[in-house]
């Protein structure tokens, strides 16, 4: 089986021989391994490059763990290394490398080596890390499968591809999973024996249940406002236990530094700022989502709209939620200040577009009701709906753009029809 990861692939042959630790970094399980040592390796032969020109290093794999030493490292790619020819030196899970930021800088030393690394966790890439490597690391964030990757390993109908897609989403090795029952123990197995023992190893959690029940409760309210106090008081009044919002704060910080969760913050689109607390969070992928609540709450809508941040992301955008100020006369026919939600800002660079996840919209009033914040915003940039109907794209008066969800994840160019 053969996925197609041209997106991450065109970005790591594009940075090629610049000069500069290329670190692919990603969740566990998305990918970043069949990237390097498949897709790329098999660029790499194509292109000329002799095998033993090309170091790999898996550092999980036991065989290899006297690597993880520092010194060892240096000494065993100094000796692969016989002639003055580029050597590509690719580095899996190098977080695993004791005093990894020292070995990469060192590396750079090499005239003649090329070198690539993957890591788990962003922490990879915090600040100290950066320092460290003094503006010498370019970042290849990696995703799970898009859609369009989806489909192009999958083995049935476009329809089955989508059911399929957002009940387990798009961890590659789903793909190889036959039946129902099998993708399910898989993303079941892989959440809690994979992602929460790495997170309660690394960060030593004493009370794992704690961590656990946060994950459930962010799950069942995806794409819903909230913060770390609301989430305590959630605790106190459903679970009955006291959590501080520090603890839990921390606790959300380290599965966004795992990648298993992501936020978006609120942007007042008029005002052209920030808006702190309450902000969204979304998982990775909706299938880790889907399997922590044992595929009871598959509702489409929901996860429609995590999957549309997802690929936007995946796109390279910035995505935030928008707040509109508008004002209307209420009951009393006074007037008031309303604030209206566009459900994603989507920017890159100067472009820029304002998106709406509307699983149906059978009424005119539903559409009204979509279309008001987006008319409302008053600037010319482009304004899209996405709704679960498999429909052509269409332009209304208003300049607004409807298309059905399918269209706009195959289309890599949807936001530009």
């Amino acid at each position: 089986m053969e996925i197609k990861r041209d997106l991450y692939l065109d970005r790591l042959i594009r940075r090629e021989n610049n000069g500069l630790i290329k670190v692919v970094t990603g969740v566990r399980r998305c990918g970043k391994s069949y990237l390097l040592f498949n897709l790329f390796h098999n660029y790499l032969i194509e292109k000329g490059v002799a095998e033993d020109h090309i170091i790999e290093v898996a550092l999980d794999d036991r065989s290899n763990k006297e690597l993880r030493d520092p010194d060892q490292m240096l000494a065993y790619l100094k000796d692969r290394i016989k002639d003055k020819e580029t050597y590509y030196i690719i580095l899996d899970e190098v977080q695993l490398l004791s005093e990894f930021e020292d070995v990469l800088n060192s590396l750079l030393h090499i005239r003649n080596a090329d070198v690539y690394a993957t890591g788990s966790n962003s922490k990879f890439l915090s600040s100290d890390v950066i320092t460290e490597f003094r503006g010498r690391g370019d970042e290849i964030r990696m995703y799970p499968l898009s859609f369009r990757e989806f489909c192009s390993a999958y083995p049935g109908s476009e329809e089955g591809a989508w059911e399929d897609y957002y009940t387990y989403g798009g961890l590659p090795l789903i793909l190889t999973r036959e039946t129902d029952e099998e993708k399910a123990e898989y993303l079941i197995n892989l959440f809690q024996k994979v992602y929460l023992s790495d997170i309660i190893d690394r960060h030593k959690i004493r009370n794992r249940e704690e961590l656990d029940e946060l994950v459930d409760i962010l799950a069942s309210a995806v794409g819903s406002l909230t913060n770390p106090l609301k989430l305590s008081k959630t605790f106190k009044s459903v679970k009955n236990k006291t959590i501080s919002d520090k603890t839990l704060k921390k606790y959300i910080d380290y599965l966004t530094d795992a990648f298993l969760v992501s936020k978006a913050v609120r942007y007042d689109i008029k005002g052209r700022k920030y808006i702190g607390s309450p902000t969204k969070f979304y998982f990775e992928d909706v299938g880790l989502r889907n399997a922590r609540l044992n595929f009871r709450q598959t509702e489409e809508n929901h996860i429609m709209e995590n999957i549309i941040y997802n690929e936007l992301r995946i796109r390279g955008y910035r995505v935030d939620v928008g707040l509109v100020e508008v004002f209307g006369k209420n009951t009393e026919n006074k007037t008031e200040k309303k604030h209206l939600e566009v459900d994603f800002v989507a920017t890159k660079g100067s472009e820029k577009y304002y998106i709406q996840s509307a699983f149906a919209m059978p009424t005119d009033e539903k559409r009204k009701q979509e279309e008001r914040p987006l008319n409302a915003i008053g600037d010319s940039f482009k304004k899209i709906i996405v709704v679960k109907d498999n429909i052509k794209p269409r332009r209304d008066e208003m300049g607004i753009v409807t298309m059905g969800i399918r269209r706009f994840l195959l289309n890599k160019n949807s936001l530009e029809l």
